[in-house]
C-alpha cells in the first residue's frame, strides 16, 4: 500500500545533510513551508545551497536558515527588500554566496530540469552582466543566452491538503513554485494543512501528481486515513 505520509517535520527532513541543495517554495511568505525549514535548522545541517524566489522575508522561513548561519549559497530572484537584513548582513560579510537569476529564468531553469532537458535558450538577460561569460545565440532574428536546468537534492514545499499517494491541492497564489519545484528535486517533500482520505481529491483540482512528491507531513487537521 501506497502511503508516504510521515508523522513530523522532523522525519521528513531527517536525511537532508550538510551540503544538500535545497529548493524552497513560497513567494515572499506565500507558500513559504516554515514548519519544515524550523525543522531543518533544528537538525543543525549547513553548507547549504538554498533556491528560492527571494532571500527571505523577517525572522522566520528562509531568512531564519540563513541567521542560522546553515546557507553557503542561495540562487534566487529578489535578494533585497526592506526586511532582508539577515541576508544582507551575512552577503556584505562574504559569509553567502549569490547567484543572482531574472525571475523568469529561474522558473523556466527549474521547469526544464523537471522536464528533463538540457538546456534552453531565453531573451532575458542577453547583453547584460547575467549573461556574460554564457553560450548566446541568434535564432529568428532575436538574440538569446544559454541557460542551463536548475535540479536540487530536496524540495521543501508547503500545499493545502493531499492525500496518501501524495497527490497536492495548494491553496490560490500559494502554489508559486511548488509545481515545478516538485518535479525538478530528488526528493520532494510537502508539509500540508490536511491529510485526506484516498479518492476524496477532486482530480481536476490536484495539480501536482503524487508521481512528483515523496513524503507529506500534515500540520493541521488530524489525519485522515483510507485504503
Amino acid at each position: 500500500m501506497i502511503d508516504k505520509s510521515v508523522a513530523s517535520v522532523r522525519a521528513a527532513v531527517a536525511d537532508i545533510g550538510d551540503g544538500a541543495s535545497v529548493m524552497i517554495g513560497g513567494f515572499g511568505t506565500a507558500g513559504m513551508p516554515d514548519e519544515l525549514i524550523e525543522a531543518l535548522i533544528d537538525r543543525g545541517v549547513g553548507d547549504l545551497t538554498i533556491i528560492n524566489n527571494n532571500a527571505g522575508n523577517g525572522e522566520t522561513g528562509v531568512a531564519a536558515l540563513i541567521k542560522a548561519g546553515r546557507v553557503r549559497k542561495i540562487i534566487c530572484s529578489f535578494p533585497r527588500q526592506s526586511d532582508s537584513h539577515h541576508f544582507d548582513a551575512r552577503y556584505r560579510a562574504g559569509e553567502i554566496e549569490l547567484e543572482l537569476v531574472p525571475q523568469g529564468n529561474l522558473a523556466a531553469r527549474i521547469q526544464a530540469a523537471g522536464a528533463g532537458l538540457g538546456a534552453i535558450f531565453t531573451p532575458t538577460g542577453y547583453g547584460t552582466l547575467l549573461a556574460e561569460g554564457k553560450e548566446t545565440r541568434r535564432i529568428d532574428g532575436r538574440d538569446y543566452v544559454l541557460e542551463y536546468p536548475i535540479h536540487a537534492d530536496f524540495a521543501l514545499i508547503k500545499a493545502h491538503r493531499a492525500d496518501r499517494w501524495g497527490n497536492l491541492v495548494y491553496r490560490k497564489t500559494a502554489r508559486n513554485f511548488g509545481p515545478i519545484m516538485a518535479m525538478a528535486a530528488r526528493t520532494a517533500i510537502v508539509q500540508v494543512d490536511e491529510m485526506v482520505p484516498l479518492g476524496s481529491l477532486d482530480p481536476e483540482t490536484v495539480v501536482t501528481p503524487g508521481i512528483f512528491v515523496q513524503r507529506v507531513v500534515a500540520l493541521g487537521a488530524s489525519v485522515a486515513r483510507a485504503a
